[in-house]
């Protein structure tokens, strides 16, 4: 999606790091993308992240630069800032006005090697993640390259929007106390896990729904063009890279059920796509259908 001429940025929204030392496990599977069978998760990492930083941390790439359209258009970080600063818009319309509770802004940092939470330490091989601890989103932007060279979807804004726009939506279900609600350590295709996973996709598309139409409170103009079926599809197909049984055909050689905690490519399609259609938190609730309809 294009950012509209006319917008404003604010580049403090988003912070910036740094990391370096050992950096944490992630639990059992060596490599890049089997790693992404446990992360992507936006979910509290406790549970297979270190406690601290053994290395240093430095202030990350300056922001200065991202202030308007062009820039948001032109540099991937600069799209972070404007994502961020649309998704805040969105939410702080349309989630008291769905459900009666105040939007909290979370935090989001973008992060190069390594990054502290409240969570624990990440490393860049985590990918993107929510760390309800701190409420705040984090985010190396050398993923989105992983997401094409190793994932096999398309590095494309919309597509970078999107896993932008599913961990926001972690931080709605956060506020909306769904996150409290599941057993993380259930895995399988009907889990809980894998509910709150096609929920978030499902808030992303709602998100790319009213995008379009969401208004920059500094200036008036809309953030964005609305989507073309092209920028559609490279959603879509980012969806799809990051299914389950996708990752596990890669890495494993076959799909296991059992273990799931994110659905299927098929499923995270056609829950973004629900969103997109529905508009609403209620056209999202993954909680109250039946295993087959999921």
């Amino acid at each position: 999606m294009t950012f509209n001429e006319g917008i404003q940025l604010d580049p403090n929204r988003v912070k910036t790091s740094r990391g370096g030392g050992t950096g944490a496990a992630v639990g059992g599977i060596g490599g890049l993308v089997a790693l992404l069978i446990f992360m992507f998760t936006g979910v509290d990492l406790s549970g297979v992240l270190g406690g601290t930083s053994t290395g240093t941390v430095e202030e990350g790439v300056s922001l200065a630069h991202c202030t308007d359209a062009a820039a948001a258009n032109k540099y991937v970080e600069c799209r972070m800032v404007a994502t961020a600063e649309s998704l805040d818009a969105l939410w702080t319309e349309q989630l008291v006005a769905q459900t009666g509770v105040d939007y909290v802004q979370p935090g989001f940092v973008v992060f190069q090697d390594a990054v502290n939470t409240a969570c624990g330490q990440a490393t860049a091989a985590v990918g993107p993640f929510y760390c309800p601890g701190d409420q705040t989103v984090y985010l190396d932007v050398a993923f989105f390259d992983v997401l094409e060279t190793q994932l096999g979807a398309t590095n494309a804004p919309l597509a970078q929007e999107y896993i932008v726009a599913h961990e926001w939506g972690h931080h709605i279900q956060n506020q909306l106390g769904y996150m409290s609600q599941v057993d993380l350590q259930d895995t399988g295709a009907t889990s809980g896990a894998v509910r709150l996973e096609l929920q978030a996709d499902c808030l992303a598309g709602m998100w790319v729904r009213h995008a379009s139409s969401t208004v920059d409170p500094e200036t008036g103009q809309t953030f964005l063009e609305p989507p073309t079926e092209a920028q559609l599809r490279d959603a879509l197909g980012a969806a799809s890279a990051v299914g389950d049984d996708r990752i596990q055909q890669k890495t494993q050689g076959r799909a296991f059920p059992e273990t799931f905690t994110h659905g299927t490519s098929q499923q995270r399609m056609s829950w973004f796509s629900a969103g997109y259609t529905g508009g609403t938190v209620q056209s999202c609730d993954t909680f109250s259908v039946s295993g087959s309809d999921l």
